[in-house]
């Protein structure tokens, strides 16, 4: 995570390309207008809407592209579809949209308007499939990530960190916040079978991607009940984990991308222990790139399911963060180590959403549902 530059080259690779190597490269940009739709969330959630707004921004403020973005005025497709419009009658060409929850308005945005460019994170092919209407692919790129990967990490970590009473707070019950919690109790498990520990291990779905006094009570009560770690995953429903950890000194896991700097912030330093994070920067920029370089017909057409691509955790596009409390128990090194394994698969992790993942001797599960 740590080396951009070296990552961008590596997904530049994984394609099979150089981003800046086409005898078709623009080096005009006065053209591009880039446009970011958020879904549920806002630019400041900590997640999904936050990072791809910002690496979004800051790419074209270096290159000198016009950027906005739209917030949609309600939580449903209609909305979506209308940021669509109103961001292309207002000159935008290239929408970049986070999320499973654009496979309407992908769908609509790439028949309607050809022409224009757009990029989705996280929306599947399960996703589109499910919109009214079948997308033009020819202006679409999307890409997925392997959650399984990093919530195995995270849940691997935080066993080998001494965390013997876990819970998984998931958004709601979609598939990449399945494969997260499924990937976390799998990671969790095999730490347990190495150490020869007994884990506890509580898993409930929030039913929405925000925190409020419901979802609140139900993680006091887990805390209260000894639970000492929290994988909070999905959007802003962090801050219900985070205000009952606060109360009894609990830490919490983050989700997507780094979110030690405002949990740690807000509530309490050393809080967040680690964070399961995707590439969706790297993403964003890689892409952004390709449009600058007229090299966006590479990739048009394509939803490319990203993650592990190298031994070394920098080059990869899911991981934990740098943030991650290494200690004795599980360094950096230990990390280095598990990604390796991973990697040259000695350690299999299932991505089934359908079936909860079988577990040792070692290992309770607590599956509690959905409290919405």
């Amino acid at each position: 995570m740590k080396k951009i530059l070296k990552l961008f080259v590596a997904f530049s690779m994984f394609f099979g390309l150089a981003a800046c190597g086409s005898g078709d490269k623009k080096d005009d940009t006065s053209e591009i207008r880039v446009a970011m739709i958020t879904d549920s969330g806002d630019i400041t959630d900590q997640s999904f809407n936050q990072t791809t707004y910002e690496a979004g921004k800051a790419f074209c403020e270096e290159h000198d592209i016009d950027f906005n973005y739209y917030k949609p005025s309600s939580d449903d497709d209609a909305a979506r579809i209308d940021m669509v419009d109103k961001a292309v009658d207002d000159g935008y060409n290239v929408i970049l949209m986070p999320g499973f929850l654009f496979a309407e308005a992908a769908a609509y945005g790439t028949n309607t308007y050809p022409d224009v460019k757009f990029i989705a994170l996280d929306l599947s092919e399960f996703d589109l499939s499910e919109a009214s209407q079948e997308a033009n692919m020819d202006a679409l790129y999307s890409t997925v990530y392997q959650e399984e990967i990093p919530g195995f990490m995270a849940g691997y970590a935080a066993v080998k960190m001494g965390y013997t009473e876990l819970g998984f707070l998931g958004g709601m019950a979609v598939p990449a916040v399945i494969r997260y919690g499924y990937g976390y109790v799998q990671g969790a498990d095999a730490a347990a079978k190495e150490m020869n520990v007994n884990i506890n291990i509580k898993y409930v779905y929030g039913g929405q991607f925000y925190g409020d006094a419901d979802i609140t009570a139900k993680m006091d009560t887990w805390y209260s009940q000894g639970t000492q770690v929290v994988f909070a995953c999905g959007g802003g429903i962090y801050t219900s984990a985070a205000e009952a950890a606060n109360k009894v000194g609990g830490k919490l896991i983050g989700v997507d991308s780094d979110q030690a700097p405002i949990i740690d912030g807000t509530y309490a330093e050393g809080m967040t222990i680690t964070s399961a994070m995707k590439g969706l920067a790297n993403t964003v920029t890689t892409l952004l790139q390709a449009v600058v370089d007229g090299n966006f017909s590479d990739y048009a057409g394509k939803v490319d399911n990203l993650g592990l691509i190298s031994e070394d955790p920098s080059e990869n596009y899911v991981g934990l963060s740098d943030s991650t409390q290494w200690s004795d128990s599980f360094s950096e090194d230990d990390y280095k180590e598990l990604t390796k394994k991973i990697y040259n698969k000695d350690i299999k992790i299932s991505n089934d959403t359908e079936k909860e993942p079988s577990v040792s001797s070692n290992t309770t599960v607590d599956y509690q549902g959905s409290i919405k």
